[in-house]
């Protein structure tokens, strides 16, 4: 192997230090400044993002306090709006009940005059036919036709005592 030759190791190391500070030069003013400009791109990159992470969490929470607040008001205006209509229609309904009440009110006592009216034309009636039954039972009885006036103060006397 002329690897291991030691006539040959002078030259091996001359190519050697030449191609190593070659190399060493090249990474040095060429692939390590790239990199560590790539590195340093990158990092700015993520804090970047890393800000408008944070600023789109407090827009984020902005918001939400936002939408919390609009919706207690519209809560509290919704629970005004139900209690509103719910007072509107209770007054409504009391309205409706007093007008119902007065209606059968008058309904009711009409429905008693005309019951009154009604004993009253029976009782009329009643004492009519009383009084005729009256007068043809005694006709019958004793052969005389009754005198009608004190047929008729009699039949009045034993309603209102009935009465």
């Amino acid at each position: 192997m002329p690897q291991l030759d030691v006539s040959t190791f002078l030259p091996q190391i001359f190519w050697l230090v030449i191609t190593f500070t070659a190399l060493f030069l090249i990474m040095w003013k060429i692939a390590v400044p790239g990199i560590a400009n790539t590195l340093e791109t990158r990092q700015k990159r993520i804090e970047d993002n890393l800000d408008k992470a944070t600023q789109a969490k407090q827009e984020a929470e902005e918001t939400l306090a936002a939408y919390e607040a609009s919706m207690g008001e519209a809560r509290t205006e919704a629970q005004g709006i139900h209690a509103e209509a719910a007072k509107g229609l209770s007054d409504e309904a009391d309205a409706r009940g007093a007008e119902l009440s007065e209606n059968l009110s008058g309904k009711i006592s009409e429905s008693e005059a005309e019951i009154r009216r009604a004993v009253e034309a029976a009782m009329d009636s009643v004492r009519d036919i009383a009084t005729e039954v009256a007068g043809d039972a005694l006709e019958r009885l004793t052969g005389q036709p009754a005198d009608d006036k004190a047929l008729s103060g009699a039949v009045d006397r034993a309603l209102k005592a009935d009465g």
